[in-house]
């Protein structure tokens, strides 16, 4: 029975994997940390809540004593780490609490990986830690050879950590491995995110806010190619390695708001030009060459049926997203774990 720690798995893209490992690996268990932030809702994983392979840790990685707790309770086989603070917004608010998450919570489940051994540490990086590139040179894409060069907090801070693996890779043999991925959309997107929010503010037929002018352009993947990338990197990518994870769905904001408007029968009259955001990366673009040739990955999943399949998700999901909107998510922890 391999063990697999999965932090950050009640937020967006965690809840996805943990789902799809739940799904893919029936002899596997999984042990889920997360401090359930903001971001962080135990609804995303109320279908594999009662599952017997399923365990649960209200647990900030930044807590050592209870992270080596929870490293000789389950003795883990592979960490995958995804707990992050990741709203660039929120950075610029409050840089803060993104480094001491993204930063010293990465090193104390570096330092539980030495201490208990591991098979595997892996971290979930983003793109932006490459900073941007221009609008006019399409033909410039990140590798996992360009260099470092953060815009915001939050790349900082997911910049920072980044090192710190690679340091600990090499100053301790730690078997770590990093990707580096394009913006996820799909299932369980926290509403304040850009698809998810243009489509609830579209059903309620409220503003939709667009930053500058909407041209910036985004390399988007649907979550669950992230997922399956990650599954391969975890049992097959070389340790020490960083694989750049994406490509081949670049929008831009704009365009993709009049598409949810579009689909959902929504006038263009809804979109409002707000003031744009400070140090505004203009486009991401991933060269996705690395982990295809190496591991047989590519994204599946075109930008035209992710976005019908997020759309289908939010229309069918409802009381997923009310209850965030509401509040009610941050209630529903208590009543299923505080009184148990």
């Amino acid at each position: 029975m391999m063990k697999v720690v999965v932090t950050g798995g009640a937020g967006f893209i965690g809840g996805n994997f943990v789902h799809y490992m739940m799904k893919k690996y029936l002899e596997y268990e999984i042990i889920c940390v997360d401090c359930l932030t903001y971001a962080g809702n135990m609804e995303t994983l109320e279908p594999v809540r009662e599952n017997p392979r399923f365990h649960f840790e209200k647990v900030d990685i930044t807590n050592r004593e209870e992270i080596y707790r929870i490293f000789e309770e389950y003795e883990p086989d592979m960490v995958v780490n995804f707990a992050a603070e990741s709203h660039v917004d929120r950075s610029i608010e409050n840089p803060e609490i993104f480094l001491r998450t993204n930063i010293l919570g990465t090193q104390v489940l570096l330092d539980a990986c030495r201490k208990y051994g591991v098979l595997r540490y892996h971290q979930v990086s983003t793109d932006e830690v490459y900073g941007d590139l221009p609008l006019d040179r399409p033909d410039l894409f990140f590798t996992e050879e360009t260099p470092i060069h953060t815009s915001s907090p939050y790349s900082a801070s997911k910049a920072g950590a980044d090192l710190l693996v690679q340091a600990y890779g090499r100053t301790y043999q730690l078997p770590v491995t990093i990707s580096r991925c394009s913006n996820n959309y799909g299932p369980y997107h926290f509403p304040e995110k850009l698809i998810p929010l243009m489509i609830i503010n579209a059903l309620h037929d409220k503003p939709l806010p667009v930053y500058g002018t909407g041209i910036n352009v985004r390399d988007w993947l649907y979550v669950e190619d992230h997922c399956k990338a990650i599954d391969l990197i975890l049992h097959k990518g070389t340790v020490g390695e960083v694989y750049n994870v994406g490509g081949h769905n670049e929008m831009t904001n704009l365009n993709i708001v009049k598409l949810i408007l579009k689909r959902l029968g929504k006038p263009e009259s809804l979109i409002t030009f707000v003031k744009d955001r400070a140090g505004h990366d203009m486009r991401y673009a991933i060269d996705p060459t690395k982990i295809h040739e190496e591991l047989g990955w590519y994204p599946e999943t075109m930008f035209a049926t992710g976005i019908e399949k997020t759309i289908d998700w939010y229309l069918t999901h409802e009381d997923w997203w009310q209850n965030i909107i509401s509040g009610e998510y941050q209630e529903y922890y208590k009543k299923m774990y505080e009184n148990r």
